[in-house]
């Protein structure tokens, strides 16, 4: 993965070809009356009950290859600390492993089977959950753009997962798309 600074604060990241958007600024381009952020505690694990995931959040940044960092534990999801905490305004976004070494399962194996309407819960370092409902699913390939998961513009809290799908390409290293699961703030 590839990260390089665009205007507006914007940083663009490469994820296995996908260039994914990084709003820094978000709440700058809102006029203040549009910005209803809630004052959301650091995540500390994601609760996804129609497909049994009760998982811890681990904090993850950019390495120093450019590349967004991953779970260390294939039972836990990544939460991108540089972004918004899920519960304020913008798109927080959390990945976690679709498998593991050898076809183990992982976080994220069910993801598939979200249906729009289901419910997800963060619960934050103090306990207080927040509440998402899916909204949409949508695959991604390695050349397309996705920009939209990373940003929002419309003033309102969004969690949007990330998992990777597809065939894996054992020349690349990586599985050819991701699957993202858009959900906003109930």
């Amino acid at each position: 993965m590839i990260a390089k600074n665009i205007k507006l604060g914007v940083s663009a990241v490469i994820l296995a070809g996908v260039v994914l958007l990084f709003f820094q600024q978000t709440k700058d381009l809102l006029p203040e009356a549009e910005v209803h952020e809630t004052h959301a505690g650091l995540p500390a694990r994601l609760q996804i009950i129609s497909i049994g995931v009760d998982a811890a959040i681990e904090q993850v940044g950019i390495l120093a290859d450019g590349s967004m960092d991953v779970p260390k534990n294939p039972a836990d999801t990544a939460w991108y600390q540089s972004g918004p905490r899920p519960g304020e305004v913008g798109s927080a976004v959390i990945d976690g492993h679709v498998d593991w070494y050898f076809g183990a399962k992982a976080v994220f194996t069910n993801l598939k089977n979200l249906k729009v309407g289901e419910h997800i819960v963060v619960m934050d370092e103090q306990g207080h959950p927040v509440s998402f409902i899916v909204r949409r699913t949508q695959i991604f390939g390695s050349t397309d753009d996705a920009t939209n998961v990373f940003t929002s513009t419309d003033g309102l809290a969004h969690l949007n997962l990330i998992t990777c799908q597809g065939v894996w390409d054992q020349i690349a290293n990586s599985y050819t798309q991701r699957l993202v699961v858009f959900t906003d703030q109930e």
